[in-house]
């Protein structure tokens, strides 16, 4: 797509958002149910494409892209029109008489730029949020997953009308061309470096955004957890798209005493849920491309290799991996996005703590323990943006949960009520009464005007 397209379609987007077609949540839910359809007639062939540009399977693909979309669209539809009323707010007697509220309004005209990991899941869920609250869209997904980008953008081309959601293919320099232009709002997923760039552009606009990054996620595992439970848990999360998920736990951090028993059950869980030759087992996804897969047989050596290792060029599988590591290991510096697992140990809960503060803040955080108070612990004295008790990736699947991270991990959140919040803005209105106008605030003051002033403010 040429330059001069994309000016005809951010001039489209604008002149549809001038003309107020969504200023009712009545369109904006016709909308999101249109949406919903359309993905339900073409779920087979998002389906073929997940297959094609990243080797997933149907029920994986459901599970992780399209299941959690409808699932996003439907509580918009459901619970949108509440998020839109106006919010009246505690009016003080100095204010008498007078009505406070706040008003959720679009932002407007906002792009939307996707990853290619979830490639459907991760465009959808925030054009779902922004429609919701009234916005028009221009979408951008990854050159990296074209057959999907291919799907959305049949998808957006049935469903909507020009001008209030848009796709834009293409690769860097269209998303360099898009940075370029003044949008009202900009929703980014991707990585941390490329999130520097995005808001370093937007900044010339003074465009706010929404950075969904990522990070080094650990995984605690204490010593009285249930370690079978937490095995199984943390193996799903982990190798789930081949490790390829920004949520997915990067290292294990356990206590010393749990890591043999803890690694015996991974490496049973890995043949219970991957079957004993991984690489050739055709519901387990393939590494996005070859650079994804040079860098991941990086990590593996014979001197920190525990569990796993093997692989096949020919479709760009990586079985699941356990390696040994300390924090100084070239798999600790930066986020692995692979399905190579890292397993640090360490012996007491409060060093475990400074390591982990230590470091850049992570996306997500995952503590497998019994005690309530160990629970706790890690929750409240550790920096990330959402996490799991007992648990691995599962609370981005929750609509009331907003989802986002924290500084390195990214800035703001979506899903649910905070999705419909992120992409609106709020108007701060004082709806003054005519009937009465208490004379105090103006001038001439004396000393009685000044004396009930301060009986009001105080």
């Amino acid at each position: 797509m040429d330059n001069e397209q994309i000016l005809q379609i951010i001039k489209s987007q604008k002149v549809y958002h001038e003309k107020h077609k969504t200023s009712t949540f009545k369109e904006r839910k016709n909308a999101l149910k249109r949406l919903y359809r359309n993905i339900q007639l073409l779920k087979q062939e998002i389906f073929d494409a997940l297959k094609t540009d990243l080797g997933k399977s149907e029920v994986e693909s459901y599970m992780t892209e399209v299941g959690l979309s409808l699932n996003e669209i439907r509580y918009m539809i459901r619970h949108g029109r509440r998020f839109a009323k106006k919010k009246r707010v505690y009016t003080p007697v100095s204010q008498f008489p007078a009505v406070g509220y706040k008003q959720a309004c679009p932002y407007g005209n906002v792009l939307v730029i996707s990853p290619w990991n979830y490639p459907f899941m991760l465009s959808i869920e925030p054009i779902a949020d922004a429609i919701a609250a009234g916005n028009s869209v221009i979408l951008k997904p990854s050159e990296y997953s074209p057959s999907v980008s291919d799907v959305l953008k049949k998808l957006v081309d049935m469903t909507f009308e020009r001008g209030h959601v848009d796709v834009v293919i293409g690769g860097k320099e269209e998303c360099s061309f898009l940075l370029d232009q003044d949008f009202d709002y900009i929703f980014f997923t991707g990585s941390t470096r490329v999130g520097k760039i995005v808001m370093q552009k937007a900044s010339e606009h003074f465009t706010p955004v929404t950075l969904e990054l990522g990070g080094k996620c650990p995984c605690i595992v204490s010593s009285d957890a249930d370690i079978k439970l937490a095995a199984r848990r943390i193996v799903f999360g982990k190798f789930l798209n081949s490790g390829q998920t920004c949520v997915a736990p990067d290292y294990i951090y356990c206590h010393a005493s749990v890591k043999d028993k803890l690694l015996a059950e991974l490496e049973r869980e890995i043949v219970v849920q991957y079957g004993v030759d991984p690489v050739s087992n055709d519901d387990y996804p393939r590494l996005v491309n070859q650079k994804q897969f040079d860098v991941m047989k990086g990590f593996i050596t014979e001197k920190n290799l525990l569990f796993g290792g093997k692989y096949k060029q020919d479709n760009l599988k990586i079985e699941p991996t356990l390696i040994s590591s300390t924090f100084d290991d070239e798999s600790m510096q930066d986020e692995i996005f692979g399905p190579i697992l890292p397993i640090v140990t360490f012996d007491e809960i409060d060093e475990a703590i400074t390591n982990i503060n230590s470091r850049p803040k992570p996306l997500a955080l995952y503590v497998f323990s019994k005690s309530k108070k160990i629970q706790d612990k890690f929750m409240t004295q550790c920096d990330f943006g959402g996490g799991c008790i007992n648990d691995t990736i599962m609370h981005i699947a929750f609509p009331g949960l907003g989802f986002g991270g924290v500084k390195q991990s990214g800035m703001g959140a979506y899903h649910g009520k905070t999705g419909f919040e992120t992409f609106s803005h709020y108007k701060s209105i004082l709806d003054k009464k005519c009937f009465l106008d208490l004379p105090m605030r103006y001038q001439p003051y004396s000393k009685l005007k000044y004396k009930i002033i301060k009986m009001f403010l105080k």
